[in-house]
């Protein structure tokens, strides 16, 4: 996340504790920190044992498959948060020098990236097994799931890029080296031509970031979502959408869990150090990190309305992540149809 410059604020100092640095720390940002902590926990824990029941203990699949490494970029993003949390404690004050500076931020943007990429591959998927189920029985394999795969990470990583190359650290002269944005990859950060040019960078940046890592995606994966319960209405196949439920989740889970984090980059480009800032800095934390934690939980629940303790953990996995499901939707959906 970008760094957030708070002497222009006005804090009481009820609301600040001394760090390793000598420098306060507003309590916004211990929350922050203890959130960052905690998410490192919990989520390294639950999404290391979905990616552990679906790589070892279910058949391979087109969807276990692309479920596999959507929780895997949620894994990834959780072992930077402890790395993050200590920076927050300390006012944003980064002790790990410039290559994990940038290797941490750019890893974190992958890991973004990633995420609602497959996504929206997971929509698409359901997309075209239901509306499309003859191309599907043709095409739909390990394989052509395996090419996905490989065209995410790579897409990720390439629009991830900038954020390597711009990440760098910089003492502000208050006794903190801190980790932010430098867009024109220059030393000189107090020249204000150059100050100009690097928010105009930094705003291309947010921008292409926000329409490929937010808006275009999801209204890809409203349009499948949408095309896909029109045809189970049709088909009065709605109450046994177990699968659509599931991706839904994770839809509506991605755009409440995301949106904040959007906002946030958005007033920190535009320069606003309100207090404002600091509650969306602890809004985007809870969300993005409840997204990373809690998605996962969320899909089994939802695909087994709530039932989930009535059934072994496997049994679990299976019901939720198998194709079978959807196989036999997508048949039914086109029982007139000679597959």
């Amino acid at each position: 996340m970008d760094r957030i410059n708070s002497s222009g604020y006005v804090i009481n100092v009820s609301t600040l504790v001394s760090n390793s640095t000598g420098i306060p720390t507003p309590v916004p940002k211990i929350i922050v920190a203890v959130s960052l902590f905690m998410s490192f926990i919990v989520g390294t824990i639950s999404n290391g044992l979905y990616l552990w029941m679906l790589k070892f203990k279910m058949q391979r699949t087109v969807n276990t498959l692309l479920f596999f490494h959507l929780i895997l970029s949620y894994f990834i993003s959780m072992l930077v948060l402890p790395f993050l949390g200590v920076s927050y404690l300390q006012n944003n004050h980064w002790p790990f020098g410039i290559v994990l500076c940038k290797v941490f931020n750019s890893t974190l943007s992958v890991s973004m990236f990633a995420s609602v990429f497959f996504l929206s591959a997971i929509s698409v998927d359901r997309y075209l097994l239901t509306l499309h189920p003859v191309w599907s029985q043709q095409h739909r394999s390990l394989r052509w799931a395996f090419r996905i795969v490989l065209g995410v990470w790579i897409s990720a990583t390439i629009l991830s890029v900038p954020y390597l190359v711009f990440r760098e650290t910089n003492d502000d002269q208050k006794g903190r080296m801190v980790c932010q944005n430098n867009c024109l990859v220059s030393t000189n950060w107090e020249n204000k031509d150059k100050q100009t040019l690097r928010g105009w960078i930094h705003a291309a940046c947010f921008l292409g970031r926000f329409l490929l890592g937010f808006l275009l995606p999801f209204l890809v994966i409203v349009f499948c979502y949408k095309r896909v319960a029109t045809k189970m209405r049709e088909k009065g196949l709605f109450k046994s959408s177990k699968p659509f439920k599931v991706m839904m989740t994770a839809v509506i889970s991605f755009f409440v869990c995301w949106m904040p984090y959007h906002v946030y980059s958005a007033l920190v480009l535009a320069m606003n150090q309100s207090l404002l800032l600091q509650v969306i800095l602890v809004l985007t934390v809870a969300t993005a990190t409840f997204n990373t934690v809690f998605s996962p939980i969320l899909y089994l629940f939802t695909g087994e309305n709530f039932k989930v303790f009535k059934k072994s953990t496997l049994a679990l996995f299976k019901s939720t992540f198998s194709d079978d499901s959807s196989t036999e939707r997508a048949q039914n959906l086109n029982s007139e149809t000679e597959i």
